[in-house]
């Protein structure tokens, strides 16, 4: 069910795939590259599959641990597993950390921006629609298909963030008054209450 060691290169080598990553707010500007192994498929057929996450350039160190925390949930067999992980990162804010980065995966090569709450968020959603490209998970996160192994949701939980005004702390229009203060709903800042 799990790999315990990283599947290590041969003379041959390995594929890859690797994306830029710019964030202007915070000055960050790297590479995120997938490592990529051939495994048997379930038609006998090799697949591309990712099995580590690395970043290189002008980054925070602490990302060092997400990328070994990420490279370790790419190894468990089910896909299921690491598409709960990065779906669980799409929300994650960073205090002034938001910035405007394309969206990957659009149809028919439209190009269209959007608000992204931290770089991290962001590198979740490009790791997504990586494995959409393999064909291992939907642009959602979900696996295409069921190994059995992780129960995945039937149906797509309602999403909680509530629509409001702009937050000061991640940019959404997401904060509601609830219990006599101002609330995100996207990233739980408390702001005025009263």
């Amino acid at each position: 069910m799990f790999s315990r060691n990283e599947p290590v290169t041969g003379p041959s080598g390995t594929l890859a795939w690797a994306v830029d990553v710019d964030n202007p707010a915070t000055g960050e500007v790297f590479t995120v590259t997938l490592k990529e192994v051939n495994l048997p498929g379930p038609d006998g057929n090799m697949v591309a599959r990712p099995c580590a996450v690395g970043f290189s350039g002008n980054y925070p160190k602490a990302m060092d641990g997400l990328a070994r925390l990420l490279s370790l949930d790419m190894r468990v067999i089910d896909p299921a597993w690491i598409g709960m992980k990065l779906r669980k990162l799409l929300n994650y804010a960073e205090p002034l950390g938001h910035f405007m980065a394309f969206i990957p995966g659009l149809p028919n090569g439209e190009r269209r921006q959007q608000t992204w709450p931290s770089t991290v968020a962001y590198i979740a959603r490009l790791i997504i629609h990586r494995y959409a490209m393999l064909g291992i998970l939907n642009e959602e996160g979900y696996p295409l298909r069921d190994m059995g192994v992780l129960d995945t949701p039937d149906a797509k939980a309602a999403s909680k963030t509530m629509a409001g005004k702009a937050c000061p702390e991640c940019g959404n229009p997401t904060v509601i008054h609830k219990d006599g203060c101002d609330f995100c709903t996207a990233c739980g800042y408390v702001g005025q209450c009263g």
